[in-house]
């Protein structure tokens, strides 16, 4: 069917776009692993709980830098590989190496303390994740039709949701199954921890391959015939061009913006607090108690939540085009985040570590919307040929909020709840309710369903 001479994109099968997201699996494994650990081995190597905000400081920052950087250019790249996939590809080699070196950065202690070096590793993971990251939600934009959006960003999310659990739950499986130590002396990574994560290294390099060699993308002339030529940016190039975007972004994107703000700054407050906020609350440790058998039981529980979580999410994700059907995609996310802002205030309330599993459906389902309701909204009100760009300057409104948590963060939790981070939780739950608030004020284009056909 064409209207005006452009072409509808043809629908794709669901093994077709399963290949095309298959590569976020492998980064989710990664990404679980650097949320779910990263805290605890910066803890190993000396860093203090109210100054831990400080250290993942770099990796939003780095996020904010390079995805609106990768997607200008993705947007305007054809060689080989194809558009999207040579960035992602370069992006899960890069994120590899730096799962590997980052539990052994105690080995360059000689030359420089090794929470300089993990803090380097981390930026540099941060970074690579973020250059695989954002093509692949212009892959999927890209490929799509409209009306298979939803279907597409909830298959990806469920994806991701699959390899969170791995990299999650691997730690703990190492431990508890094959018996794979995991206590060391302080400032030393213990050999569960080690393994996973060069495990998830060669995973996530791994599922971005399959995704390279088994998705095609269109060549620049048959992509062009189901899209209206941009006569604006036509007339600019380069930076003017970048700048000119920038500045003349959709008003829907605003207003995802405010969303996206409040989301973030929870889901960062969770990543970086939960393992002391559980050691602590839940487990009664001190706080300076970072190397001991206990230490670890509950760091591993924290990521077993964590894997609860996803597990909810990658499920969730799924139902998600048919919730959205019967009711809207704004009141989808609201219920959504709703759940999540209930799910993290439960914690305080919870002394048995078991219950914190129940706690985590409400983060997950939070967690499963977040990661496609605001794409699905923004791809429906941003111009075909600027998808790669206006998706990573999307994520200044994920990065920023890390960055005001990151620099405010470690002050609220010493001087606002001195140094208890179970208060940092409580936090981001009254985060979760004014994201919920929020996006009930969007403009989404696509407010009247799209059906779906099987």
């Amino acid at each position: 069917m064409a209207t005006q001479g452009i072409l509808q994109k043809p629908k794709m099968s669901f093994w077709q776009i399963w290949n095309m997201s298959f590569g976020f699996l492998g980064i989710q494994f990664g990404f679980a692993l650097q949320t779910g650990y990263a805290s605890s081995i910066l803890l190993k190597f000396g860093a203090k709980v109210d100054n831990l905000s400080w250290f993942w400081l770099a990796a939003p920052l780095t996020g904010m830098i390079i995805q609106p950087i990768i997607g200008h250019y993705s947007d305007r790249t054809w060689n080989r590989l194809g558009r999207r996939r040579p960035y992602f590809l370069t992006g899960a080699i890069l994120s590899g190496l730096a799962l590997c070196f980052l539990p052994n950065s105690s080995g360059l202690a000689f030359l420089i303390p090794p929470i300089i070096v993990g803090a380097g590793m981390l930026m540099l993971m941060d970074a690579s994740f973020n250059v695989a990251m954002e093509p692949f939600r212009a892959l999927v934009a890209d490929n799509l039709p409209d009306s298979q959006h939803n279907t597409g960003f909830s298959l990806q999310t469920c994806l991701i949701g699959v390899g969170a659990i791995m990299g999650s739950f691997l730690p703990s499986v190492l431990a508890e199954w094959f018996h794979i130590s995991d206590v060391a002396p302080k400032g030393i990574v213990p050999n569960n921890l080690l393994y996973s994560f060069y495990a998830g290294g060669l995973v996530l390099i791994g599922c971005i391959l399959w995704t390279v060699i088994k998705t095609k993308e269109y060549p620049p002339e048959e992509y062009a015939k189901f899209h209206e030529p941009d006569k604006e940016v036509a007339k600019k190039s380069g930076i003017s061009a970048f700048f000119y975007d920038l500045t003349n972004m959709p008003k829907t994107m605003r207003q995802l913006g405010v969303v996206q703000f409040f989301s973030w700054f929870a889901l960062f407050s969770m990543w970086v607090f939960t393992t002391s906020a559980v050691a602590a609350h839940v487990y009664h440790l001190p706080a300076s108690d970072t190397s001991s058998h206990q230490y670890s039981v509950a760091s591993d529980w924290v990521g077993k939540m964590f894997g609860i979580y996803n597990a909810v999410s990658a499920v969730y994700a799924l139902s998600l085009p048919f919730i959205v059907k019967k009711f809207n995609r704004k009141k989808t996310h609201a219920f959504s985040l709703t759940m999540g802002g209930i799910g993290l205030i439960s914690i305080f309330f919870i002394q048995n570590q078991y219950l914190l599993l129940l706690s985590m459906i409400g983060v997950g389902l939070a967690w499963g919307s977040i990661l496609a309701m605001p794409y699905a909204i923004l791809s429906s009100s941003i111009p075909a040929k600027k998808i790669g760009l206006y998706m990573g300057l999307f994520n200044f409104f994920i990065t920023f909020p890390q960055i005001v948590n990151s620099l405010t963060g470690s002050l609220i939790i010493k001087y606002l709840f001195h140094s208890q981070a179970i208060y940092g939780l409580i936090m981001a739950g009254i985060f979760m309710f004014l994201a919920a608030i929020s996006v009930l004020f969007v403009q989404d284009g696509k407010d009247i369903q799209i059906i779906e056909t099987a």
